[in-house]
């Protein structure tokens, strides 16, 4: 299996629909495909034969994903649609958080056979692109978050947070934003701590890849390429371990940190929520909306 952020990639559609503009979405999705593509082929720069196997298997995961997944989105954005005219609690905002989870897990286990096949495949001179190209996510996320004063730092996550948030209430207002650069402050988010864990989680990548090609290597490549056989299915369950993984660290203490993360999301957007006028509400009900009907114009090109 190739990269947390590749697989992430093919994931990336189930929440496409969070684009800032509702006719954006339409395009984004039906670009998906070309989207998709270079995204992969920057972490592992595709060679000819596994160019045309990965135009295949996006073609097939969106193939699926439209059909089965993006009913069940705009559903959800139905309901979120009544949810959003009123006040909500952090229980409630943390169970529309498990179904958006969720259906990230059911597209990226959908996924999990054709990144499989490509890790067998990727070459050593492949296998160093892609830890190139994770240093340079490295140096990115350590410029964008370990870098600067303290006060530099919280001014930058809460640009990020405002500029999310007015996606789908419009302008916040002075007290809105207080309201959130407090929560920011309580955050138990930890910089250092989650670039940690990120380092661990592509050294692990890296040896998964080692371990699945050496499955291959051992009982040879039959059935390698098509995903029958012993060595695919050994291979399969090397890449669900580590998907596994990446839902459940086994860095100790790691669990607990990331569950606490999320509680406190959930509670700051409840509180935000809550503090909203009945215009925000209003204009948070036109979006979601938005984007159901988009959604279900996707689902009728089909």
């Amino acid at each position: 299996m190739i990269a947390r952020r590749l697989w992430l990639a093919l994931t990336l559609v189930a929440a496409l629909f969070t684009l800032g503009a509702c006719s954006t979405t339409q395009l984004a999705y039906n670009q998906a495909p070309k989207l998709l593509y270079w995204w992969l082929d920057a972490y592992v720069d595709f060679n000819g034969t596994q160019s045309g196997q990965a135009r295949e298997d996006i073609d097939a995961f969106l193939a699926w994903h439209r059909i089965t997944e993006l009913p069940t989105y705009a559903r959800q954005l139905q309901q979120w649609q009544t949810l959003a005219k009123q006040d909500i609690s952090p229980a409630q905002a943390c169970a529309q958080f498990d179904t958006v989870r969720e259906a990230v897990q059911r597209a990226g286990e959908r996924g999990l056979e054709p990144l499989t096949r490509l890790a067998l495949h990727l070459t050593p001179e492949q296998q160093a692109h892609l830890q190139r190209h994770q240093t340079k996510s490295n140096e990115s996320f350590e410029e964008d978050f370990l870098r600067g004063s303290p006060a530099q730092r919280l001014s930058q996550r809460l640009d990020k947070a405002v500029g999310r948030y007015e996606m789908l209430y419009g302008r916040l207002s002075p007290t809105q934003r207080e309201l959130l650069q407090t929560s920011l402050q309580q955050s138990p988010w930890d910089a250092q701590r989650t670039q940690e864990e990120r380092l661990r989680r592509q050294a692990d990548l890296r040896q998964t890849v080692q371990a699945i090609q050496g499955i291959a290597g051992v009982g040879g490549t039959h059935g390698a390429g098509n995903g029958n056989g012993p060595v695919a299915a050994a291979a399969l369950d090397a890449s669900r371990s580590y998907l596994a993984r990446l839902t459940h660290s086994p860095t100790p203490g790691y669990s607990a940190y990331s569950q606490a993360q999320v509680q406190h999301g959930c509670t700051q957007f409840a509180a935000l929520h809550n503090a909203t006028t009945p215009e925000q509400r209003a204009n948070a009900v036109r979006v979601l909306k938005g984007y159901e009907d988009d959604l279900r114009s996707l689902v009728a090109q089909r």
